[in-house]
Protein backbone atom coordinates (compact mmCIF):
# COMPACT_ATOMS: atom_id res chain seq x y z
CA UNK A 1 0.00 0.00 0.00
CA UNK A 2 0.86 3.13 -1.13
CA UNK A 3 2.55 5.17 2.41
CA UNK A 4 0.56 8.23 2.78
CA UNK A 5 2.51 11.13 2.38
CA UNK A 6 3.71 12.97 5.82
CA UNK A 7 3.22 16.81 6.36
CA UNK A 8 6.47 18.89 5.93
CA UNK A 9 8.42 18.87 9.37
CA UNK A 10 8.42 22.32 11.38
CA UNK A 11 11.86 23.91 9.80
CA UNK A 12 11.90 21.85 6.80
CA UNK A 13 11.87 23.34 3.27
CA UNK A 14 8.32 25.17 2.75
CA UNK A 15 8.06 24.95 6.85
CA UNK A 16 8.67 27.90 9.32
CA UNK A 17 12.05 28.31 11.28
CA UNK A 18 15.16 26.84 9.32
CA UNK A 19 15.78 29.51 6.49
CA UNK A 20 14.66 28.03 3.19
CA UNK A 21 17.18 26.18 0.47
CA UNK A 22 19.44 28.19 -1.09
CA UNK A 23 19.33 30.54 1.69
CA UNK A 24 21.29 29.02 4.53
CA UNK A 25 24.69 30.60 5.65
CA UNK A 26 26.95 31.10 3.33
CA UNK A 27 24.63 31.02 0.48
CA UNK A 28 25.05 33.78 -2.38
CA UNK A 29 21.87 35.35 -3.35
CA UNK A 30 21.10 38.14 -6.75
CA UNK A 31 19.08 41.10 -4.67
CA UNK A 32 18.20 44.60 -5.21
CA UNK A 33 18.60 47.44 -2.96
CA UNK A 34 15.48 49.32 -2.60
CA UNK A 35 16.21 51.96 0.49
CA UNK A 36 18.95 52.22 3.32
CA UNK A 37 18.08 51.58 7.06
CA UNK A 38 18.83 53.20 10.02
CA UNK A 39 21.76 51.76 11.23
CA UNK A 40 23.00 52.22 7.62
CA UNK A 41 22.19 48.98 5.85
CA UNK A 42 20.58 48.12 2.94
CA UNK A 43 17.07 46.92 2.34
CA UNK A 44 16.43 43.77 -0.30
CA UNK A 45 14.18 41.40 -0.53
CA UNK A 46 14.72 37.52 -1.94
CA UNK A 47 11.94 34.41 -1.90
CA UNK A 48 10.07 35.93 0.94
CA UNK A 49 12.57 37.22 3.16
CA UNK A 50 13.92 40.29 4.23
CA UNK A 51 17.95 40.81 3.17
CA UNK A 52 19.67 43.41 5.26
CA UNK A 53 23.40 44.28 3.25
CA UNK A 54 26.20 46.62 4.31
CA UNK A 55 28.03 49.39 1.84
CA UNK A 56 25.08 49.14 -0.58
CA UNK A 57 23.15 51.94 -2.46
CA UNK A 58 19.57 52.52 -2.79
CA UNK A 59 18.90 51.28 -6.65
CA UNK A 60 22.13 48.71 -6.23
CA UNK A 61 22.24 45.21 -8.23
CA UNK A 62 24.26 43.22 -5.62
CA UNK A 63 25.16 39.68 -5.32
CA UNK A 64 25.43 39.04 -1.89
CA UNK A 65 26.51 36.05 0.57
CA UNK A 66 23.93 35.14 3.66
CA UNK A 67 26.54 35.49 7.00
CA UNK A 68 23.63 34.68 9.09
CA UNK A 69 19.75 34.07 9.20
CA UNK A 70 17.40 35.21 12.16
CA UNK A 71 13.84 34.29 11.47
CA UNK A 72 12.93 35.65 8.09
CA UNK A 73 15.93 38.33 8.15
CA UNK A 74 18.95 36.94 6.56
CA UNK A 75 22.42 39.04 7.30
CA UNK A 76 24.61 39.30 4.00
CA UNK A 77 27.75 40.81 2.90
CA UNK A 78 28.44 42.34 -0.40
CA UNK A 79 30.02 39.81 -2.69
CA UNK A 80 29.31 42.13 -6.12
CA UNK A 81 27.83 45.08 -7.39
CA UNK A 82 25.98 43.83 -10.50
CA UNK A 83 24.40 46.94 -11.49
CA UNK A 84 25.26 49.77 -9.56
CA UNK A 85 22.99 52.47 -8.75
CA UNK A 86 22.95 56.21 -10.28
CA UNK A 87 23.99 57.05 -6.35
CA UNK A 88 27.08 54.95 -6.10
CA UNK A 89 30.33 55.98 -6.32
CA UNK A 90 34.08 54.80 -6.32
CA UNK A 91 35.33 55.05 -2.59
CA UNK A 92 38.60 57.12 -2.49
CA UNK A 93 39.75 55.44 1.07
CA UNK A 94 42.12 51.79 0.01
CA UNK A 95 40.38 50.86 3.28
CA UNK A 96 37.15 51.22 2.92
CA UNK A 97 34.44 48.19 3.61
CA UNK A 98 37.18 47.05 5.99
CA UNK A 99 38.11 49.73 8.73
CA UNK A 100 34.34 49.98 10.78
CA UNK A 101 35.36 53.61 10.12
CA UNK A 102 33.38 54.61 7.15
CA UNK A 103 29.99 53.11 6.15
CA UNK A 104 28.49 55.46 3.03
CA UNK A 105 31.91 55.95 0.97
CA UNK A 106 29.91 54.29 -1.86
CA UNK A 107 27.00 57.08 -2.00
CA UNK A 108 27.22 60.37 -3.67
CA UNK A 109 26.77 63.14 -1.63
CA UNK A 110 23.45 63.98 -1.90
CA UNK A 111 22.53 60.27 -1.88
CA UNK A 112 24.03 60.83 1.59
CA UNK A 113 22.00 63.16 3.27
CA UNK A 114 19.08 61.56 1.47
CA UNK A 115 19.46 58.57 3.34
CA UNK A 116 19.98 60.08 6.62
CA UNK A 117 16.78 61.96 6.45
CA UNK A 118 15.10 58.43 6.08
CA UNK A 119 16.74 56.72 8.38
CA UNK A 120 15.41 59.68 11.26
CA UNK A 121 11.88 59.39 9.63
CA UNK A 122 11.52 55.77 9.45
CA UNK A 123 12.87 56.19 13.43
CA UNK A 124 10.12 58.42 14.23
CA UNK A 125 7.66 56.06 12.87
CA UNK A 126 8.32 52.65 14.08
CA UNK A 127 10.26 53.21 16.70
CA UNK A 128 8.68 56.62 18.16
CA UNK A 129 5.42 56.14 16.49
CA UNK A 130 5.64 59.64 16.10
CA UNK A 131 4.29 61.16 12.21
CA UNK A 132 7.16 62.93 11.45
CA UNK A 133 7.44 66.18 9.85
CA UNK A 134 6.97 66.59 5.86
CA UNK A 135 10.05 67.58 4.59
CA UNK A 136 13.21 66.50 7.03
CA UNK A 137 16.45 68.60 5.84
CA UNK A 138 20.01 67.68 6.44
CA UNK A 139 22.32 70.72 6.86
CA UNK A 140 25.38 69.64 4.70
CA UNK A 141 28.59 69.98 6.27
CA UNK A 142 30.91 72.62 4.46
CA UNK A 143 33.67 69.49 4.13
CA UNK A 144 32.68 66.48 3.29
CA UNK A 145 36.34 64.93 3.68
CA UNK A 146 39.42 66.27 6.24
CA UNK A 147 36.48 67.48 8.65
CA UNK A 148 37.23 64.69 11.34
CA UNK A 149 38.71 66.76 14.32
CA UNK A 150 38.95 63.87 17.11
CA UNK A 151 40.06 60.00 16.59
CA UNK A 152 40.83 57.12 18.24
CA UNK A 153 43.50 54.69 17.38
CA UNK A 154 44.21 51.06 18.01
CA UNK A 155 47.87 49.81 18.59
CA UNK A 156 48.25 45.76 17.92
CA UNK A 157 52.13 45.69 18.77
CA UNK A 158 52.16 41.88 17.97
CA UNK A 159 51.98 43.09 14.07
CA UNK A 160 52.60 46.81 14.78
CA UNK A 161 49.16 47.64 12.87
CA UNK A 162 47.73 51.03 14.14
CA UNK A 163 44.10 52.23 12.67
CA UNK A 164 40.85 51.61 13.59
CA UNK A 165 39.37 48.13 13.94
CA UNK A 166 38.18 46.51 10.98
CA UNK A 167 34.86 46.37 10.33
CA UNK A 168 32.49 44.31 12.92
CA UNK A 169 35.92 43.08 14.83
CA UNK A 170 38.80 44.09 17.47
CA UNK A 171 40.90 43.64 14.59
CA UNK A 172 43.50 46.85 14.10
CA UNK A 173 42.95 47.81 10.23
CA UNK A 174 46.34 48.99 9.96
CA UNK A 175 45.91 52.62 8.68
CA UNK A 176 48.69 55.30 6.90
CA UNK A 177 45.76 57.61 6.01
CA UNK A 178 41.79 58.87 6.82
CA UNK A 179 41.07 60.66 4.14
CA UNK A 180 37.87 61.83 6.86
CA UNK A 181 40.38 62.85 9.52
CA UNK A 182 41.13 66.80 9.57
CA UNK A 183 44.86 67.86 8.13
CA UNK A 184 46.30 67.99 11.99
CA UNK A 185 45.19 64.87 12.99
CA UNK A 186 46.40 63.07 10.26
CA UNK A 187 49.62 64.92 10.83
CA UNK A 188 49.58 63.24 14.38
CA UNK A 189 48.37 59.87 13.02
CA UNK A 190 51.33 59.67 10.57
CA UNK A 191 53.92 61.03 13.53
CA UNK A 192 52.62 58.01 16.06
CA UNK A 193 52.97 55.43 12.67
CA UNK A 194 56.45 56.72 12.52
CA UNK A 195 56.93 56.32 16.50
CA UNK A 196 55.59 52.51 16.53
CA UNK A 197 57.79 51.92 13.75
CA UNK A 198 61.09 53.06 15.73
CA UNK A 199 59.74 51.07 19.24
CA UNK A 200 59.20 54.63 20.58
CA UNK A 201 55.40 54.93 21.38
CA UNK A 202 55.10 55.04 25.23
CA UNK A 203 54.55 51.82 27.13
CA UNK A 204 51.94 49.68 27.30
CA UNK A 205 49.94 52.11 24.90
CA UNK A 206 47.01 50.12 23.28
CA UNK A 207 44.95 53.06 22.01
CA UNK A 208 45.29 56.74 21.05
CA UNK A 209 42.72 59.71 21.42
CA UNK A 210 43.28 62.92 19.53
CA UNK A 211 41.57 66.32 19.42
CA UNK A 212 41.79 68.89 17.50
CA UNK A 213 41.63 72.68 18.51
CA UNK A 214 42.44 76.45 17.12
CA UNK A 215 45.71 76.33 19.01
CA UNK A 216 46.63 72.32 17.14
CA UNK A 217 46.35 68.55 18.65
CA UNK A 218 46.31 66.99 21.97
CA UNK A 219 47.01 63.87 22.26
CA UNK A 220 46.41 61.14 24.74
CA UNK A 221 48.88 59.15 25.82
CA UNK A 222 51.00 61.95 24.74
CA UNK A 223 53.75 60.83 22.62
CA UNK A 224 55.63 64.34 23.07
CA UNK A 225 55.94 67.43 25.06
CA UNK A 226 53.22 69.42 25.21
CA UNK A 227 50.65 66.47 23.57
CA UNK A 228 48.32 66.22 26.98
CA UNK A 229 48.15 70.14 26.98
CA UNK A 230 44.89 71.34 26.48
CA UNK A 231 43.56 72.77 23.81
CA UNK A 232 40.52 75.43 22.94
CA UNK A 233 38.09 76.74 20.76
CA UNK A 234 35.93 79.64 19.99
CA UNK A 235 32.03 78.90 18.72
CA UNK A 236 30.64 81.71 18.06
CA UNK A 237 32.22 83.99 20.45
CA UNK A 238 32.56 81.47 23.50
CA UNK A 239 35.62 79.85 23.92
CA UNK A 240 35.87 76.06 24.81
CA UNK A 241 38.68 74.33 26.90
CA UNK A 242 38.91 70.62 26.67
CA UNK A 243 41.58 67.85 25.86
CA UNK A 244 41.80 64.55 24.49
CA UNK A 245 39.92 62.53 26.87
CA UNK A 246 36.89 65.02 26.65
CA UNK A 247 34.06 64.73 24.43
CA UNK A 248 33.89 67.42 21.86
CA UNK A 249 32.13 67.48 18.93
CA UNK A 250 33.99 66.15 16.09
CA UNK A 251 33.12 68.67 12.93
CA UNK A 252 33.66 72.47 13.75
CA UNK A 253 32.27 73.58 10.85
CA UNK A 254 28.89 72.98 11.99
CA UNK A 255 29.24 73.91 15.55
CA UNK A 256 28.02 77.88 15.19
CA UNK A 257 24.81 76.41 13.27
CA UNK A 258 24.15 73.43 15.69
CA UNK A 259 24.21 75.74 18.44
CA UNK A 260 22.04 77.86 17.55
CA UNK A 261 19.50 75.31 16.60
CA UNK A 262 19.85 73.81 19.97
CA UNK A 263 18.88 77.18 21.96
CA UNK A 264 16.45 78.26 19.48
CA UNK A 265 14.71 81.24 20.58
CA UNK A 266 14.76 79.89 24.55
CA UNK A 267 15.39 82.44 27.08
CA UNK A 268 13.89 82.97 30.60
CA UNK A 269 14.62 83.23 34.26
CA UNK A 270 15.91 78.87 34.56
CA UNK A 271 17.40 76.32 32.36
CA UNK A 272 18.97 72.91 33.12
CA UNK A 273 21.51 71.77 30.51
CA UNK A 274 22.06 68.00 30.81
CA UNK A 275 24.81 65.76 29.57
CA UNK A 276 26.53 68.90 29.55
CA UNK A 277 29.91 68.16 28.25
CA UNK A 278 32.38 70.88 28.86
CA UNK A 279 29.49 73.32 28.54
CA UNK A 280 29.01 73.90 24.48
CA UNK A 281 25.01 74.89 25.24
CA UNK A 282 25.91 75.93 28.96
CA UNK A 283 27.52 79.39 28.06
CA UNK A 284 25.23 80.45 25.47
CA UNK A 285 21.89 79.06 27.73
CA UNK A 286 24.04 81.47 30.01
CA UNK A 287 23.55 84.41 28.53
CA UNK A 288 19.93 83.83 27.60
CA UNK A 289 18.61 82.78 30.95
CA UNK A 290 18.70 84.24 34.68
CA UNK A 291 20.15 80.98 36.49
CA UNK A 292 21.37 78.02 34.72
CA UNK A 293 22.56 74.30 35.66
CA UNK A 294 24.63 71.89 33.91
CA UNK A 295 25.00 67.90 34.72
CA UNK A 296 28.02 65.74 33.29
CA UNK A 297 28.86 62.48 34.47
CA UNK A 298 32.41 62.52 33.31
CA UNK A 299 34.66 64.38 35.51
CA UNK A 300 37.48 65.78 33.79
CA UNK A 301 34.93 67.72 31.23
CA UNK A 302 32.88 68.86 34.13
CA UNK A 303 35.47 70.32 35.19
CA UNK A 304 36.54 72.07 32.28
CA UNK A 305 32.52 73.48 31.58
CA UNK A 306 33.42 75.02 35.24
CA UNK A 307 36.47 76.56 34.04
CA UNK A 308 34.24 77.95 30.85
CA UNK A 309 31.96 79.45 32.62
CA UNK A 310 34.41 81.29 34.86
CA UNK A 311 36.50 81.83 32.01
CA UNK A 312 33.91 84.07 30.35
CA UNK A 313 32.49 85.30 33.88
CA UNK A 314 28.87 83.61 33.85
CA UNK A 315 28.51 83.41 37.48
CA UNK A 316 25.09 82.70 37.52
CA UNK A 317 25.70 79.01 35.91
CA UNK A 318 26.64 76.33 37.84
CA UNK A 319 27.79 72.58 36.66
CA UNK A 320 27.14 69.36 38.68
CA UNK A 321 29.48 66.49 38.86
CA UNK A 322 26.76 63.54 38.44
CA UNK A 323 25.25 61.02 36.96
CA UNK A 324 22.34 62.35 35.16
CA UNK A 325 19.50 60.10 35.89
CA UNK A 326 20.89 59.66 39.43
CA UNK A 327 21.29 63.28 40.19
CA UNK A 328 17.46 64.38 38.77
CA UNK A 329 16.08 61.60 40.26
CA UNK A 330 17.56 62.38 44.04
CA UNK A 331 16.55 66.79 42.98
CA UNK A 332 13.47 66.38 40.98
CA UNK A 333 11.00 66.82 43.80
CA UNK A 334 12.69 69.75 45.22
CA UNK A 335 13.84 71.66 41.86
CA UNK A 336 11.78 74.25 40.90
CA UNK A 337 10.10 74.02 37.32
CA UNK A 338 12.81 74.64 34.81
CA UNK A 339 11.57 77.13 31.95
CA UNK A 340 13.69 75.00 29.43
CA UNK A 341 15.53 71.51 30.04
CA UNK A 342 18.24 70.86 26.75
CA UNK A 343 19.42 67.64 26.37
CA UNK A 344 22.52 65.78 24.61
CA UNK A 345 23.17 62.51 25.90
CA UNK A 346 25.45 60.03 24.51
CA UNK A 347 24.68 57.85 21.50
CA UNK A 348 22.64 55.31 24.04
CA UNK A 349 20.23 58.15 24.48
CA UNK A 350 18.66 59.42 28.00
CA UNK A 351 18.29 56.90 30.82
CA UNK A 352 14.86 56.30 31.68
CA UNK A 353 15.08 57.59 35.35
CA UNK A 354 16.19 60.76 33.43
CA UNK A 355 12.97 61.01 31.14
CA UNK A 356 10.50 60.47 34.12
CA UNK A 357 12.52 63.16 36.23
CA UNK A 358 11.66 65.66 33.36
CA UNK A 359 8.70 64.76 32.91
CA UNK A 360 8.09 65.21 36.64
CA UNK A 361 9.47 68.69 36.51
CA UNK A 362 7.04 69.38 33.59
CA UNK A 363 9.16 72.29 31.86
CA UNK A 364 6.90 74.14 28.90
CA UNK A 365 9.88 73.50 26.97
CA UNK A 366 12.32 71.12 25.70
CA UNK A 367 15.61 70.38 23.35
CA UNK A 368 16.41 67.01 22.37
CA UNK A 369 20.00 66.83 20.96
CA UNK A 370 20.94 63.36 19.29
CA UNK A 371 23.67 61.88 17.18
CA UNK A 372 21.33 58.53 17.20
CA UNK A 373 18.11 58.84 15.51
CA UNK A 374 16.53 55.46 17.00
CA UNK A 375 17.29 56.27 20.72
CA UNK A 376 15.90 59.91 20.26
CA UNK A 377 12.68 58.52 18.76
CA UNK A 378 12.30 55.70 21.43
CA UNK A 379 12.89 58.63 24.13
CA UNK A 380 10.51 60.73 22.11
CA UNK A 381 8.27 58.31 22.07
CA UNK A 382 8.03 58.63 26.31
CA UNK A 383 7.59 62.15 25.87
CA UNK A 384 4.90 62.55 23.39
CA UNK A 385 2.82 60.38 25.23
CA UNK A 386 2.97 62.20 28.29
CA UNK A 387 2.03 65.37 26.04
CA UNK A 388 5.09 66.91 24.43
CA UNK A 389 4.58 68.12 21.05
CA UNK A 390 7.49 68.48 18.54
CA UNK A 391 7.52 71.76 17.60
CA UNK A 392 11.01 71.90 14.84
CA UNK A 393 13.30 68.97 14.27
CA UNK A 394 16.76 69.89 12.24
CA UNK A 395 19.73 67.56 11.38
CA UNK A 396 22.74 68.18 10.86
CA UNK A 397 25.52 66.01 8.71
CA UNK A 398 28.13 66.05 11.45
CA UNK A 399 29.31 62.79 10.10
CA UNK A 400 29.72 62.53 5.91
CA UNK A 401 30.76 59.34 4.83
CA UNK A 402 28.94 57.52 7.36
CA UNK A 403 25.74 56.74 8.06
CA UNK A 404 25.07 58.83 11.32
CA UNK A 405 23.32 62.17 11.49
CA UNK A 406 22.97 64.79 14.54
CA UNK A 407 19.24 66.00 15.27
CA UNK A 408 17.70 68.44 17.42
CA UNK A 409 14.17 68.22 18.38
CA UNK A 410 12.57 71.11 20.10
CA UNK A 411 9.30 70.02 21.93
CA UNK A 412 6.68 72.02 23.64
CA UNK A 413 4.04 71.39 26.17
CA UNK A 414 0.36 72.88 27.43
CA UNK A 415 2.17 72.46 31.05
CA UNK A 416 0.93 75.93 33.54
Amino acid sequence: MKKQRRPPRRGARGGEGRPREGTREGAELEVSVERILPGGVGLAHADGQTVLVGLAAPGDRLRVRVERARGKTLFATLVEVLSPSPARVEPPCPYFGRCGGCDFQQLDYEAQLAAKSEIIRDCLRRVGHVEPPAEIVVTPSPAEWRYRSRARWQYDPRGGALGYYERGTHRVCDVAECPVAAPAVQGRLTRLREAARADELPAGAREFEAVEGDDGVALWPALEAGDERERTRLVAGERYRFDAGCFFQINHALLEPLVAAGLGDAAGQTALDLYCGVGLFTLPLARRFASVTGVEGHAAASAYARRNLADAGLTHASVETAHVGEWLAARAPSLPRPDFILLDPPRAGAEPETVRAILELRPPRLSYVSCDPATLARDLHALTAAGYRISTLRAFDMFPQTHHVETVVHLSSSYS
